[in-house]
């Protein structure tokens, strides 16, 4: 995976232009703004964002030749996030490429005329981003997450690795559209598996390690963790606490299963963005966001860690690993 030092080298080329050679490139030069809610030392937000740039440069846009990019990091929060929308939409930039709800949201009540594609978003008819997937309307368009019914994909492939659970605590943010709909999908289908359900939030580090480590009694306890750019942001300790109180987990995204959760199913965040750098590219032509169809994913991926189960003492059904797109031994 594409990491800190790709993403500096791609920005490096602003920073070596001369003036002179900026002057000349001034009646063609394009703006560009970045919002993300993940901090500016986030490896995983750097990959994400190389992966954009790089797709921008496919297409014909150079960073300092043609094209220059604000960005603004989290933290998350939503009082930071609306600071940073406001700032760049100061910047009258051409489009924004606004990262997960929290920076579409603040993006939107900033204005409704700087074009903004989105990435990573939940059912953004709902949270009334666009007016419909087809025919979005206004001044955002981009690339959805999943339907919340695919969340109880989730509670499956738990049960599944680990049949014995028969608890499953749900660390989701409940101040986003995501923590309440796909916890809903999840409460739908909890009944029929005979798991018993308890939402915990993951708005800071001290509230998820109590509440996991006051969860985690028993042995028949397990953990789904609903995508949030919080549950992003402290993935580090909540795959370590699954480790310490034994608990089998299943994550929205490979981001997890890359520092040791168990296992993971949801879209290719890369490939978002990838795409998110096409639907940037064809704004800069000329075309407007309310033209453009919200898309869904085209590729989800499954990732197994062998080695966090067998710390675990679970043994993966032969069926579970065919289905597997990758397997981390």
């Amino acid at each position: 995976m594409i990491r800190r030092r790709e993403f500096i080298t791609l920005l490096g080329g602003a920073a070596a232009w001369p003036l002179a050679a900026r002057a000349q490139q001034a009646d063609r030069m394009r703006r560009i703004g970045v919002l993300t809610p993940l901090p500016a030392d986030d490896a995983e937000g750097h990959a994400f964002l190389t992966a954009f740039t790089q797709a921008l440069q496919q297409s014909g846009w150079t960073v300092g030749q043609n094209v220059r990019i604000d960005y603004r990091w989290g933290p998350g929060n939503p009082a930071t996030m609306r600071k940073y929308a406001t700032e760049l939409v100061a910047l009258e930039p051409d489009v924004i490429l606004a990262i997960t709800s929290a920076a579409v949201s603040p993006l939107l009540e900033a204005s409704r005329n700087v074009p903004i594609v989105f990435a990573i978003v939940a059912d953004p008819v709902a949270a009334g981003y666009v007016e419909s997937l087809s025919r979005p309307g206004g001044n955002a368009t981009g690339f959805t997450l999943f339907e919340y019914s695919v969340s109880g994909k989730w509670l499956e492939l738990l049960k599944e690795i680990a049949p014995r659970v028969k608890r499953a605590a749900i660390l989701r943010d409940s101040s986003i559209a995501p923590g309440l709909g796909e916890f809903g999908a999840i409460q739908a289908l909890a009944p029929s598996l005979g798991v018993e359900l308890r939402p915990v939030d993951v708005r800071d580090a001290g509230e998820i390690e109590r509440a996991i480590t006051a969860f985690a009694q028993g042995s028949d306890a397990g953990m789904i963790v609903i995508g949030s750019p919080s549950a992003v942001i402290h993935r580090g300790l909540i795959t370590a606490l699954a480790a310490k109180h034994r608990l089998p987990t299943v994550y929205p995204n490979r981001v997890y299963a890359d520092v040791g959760g168990l296992i993971s199913y949801g879209p290719d965040f890369l490939e978002q963005h990838r795409r998110a750098a096409g639907y940037v590219h064809r704004i800069l032509r000329g075309e407007k966001p309310a033209d453009l169809p919200v898309q869904a994913p085209t590729k989800y991926e499954l990732v197994i860690n062998l080695k966090t189960a067998k710390a675990l003492g679970l043994t993966v059904p032969d069926s579970l690993l065919a289905r597997a797109d990758e397997v981390i031994e």
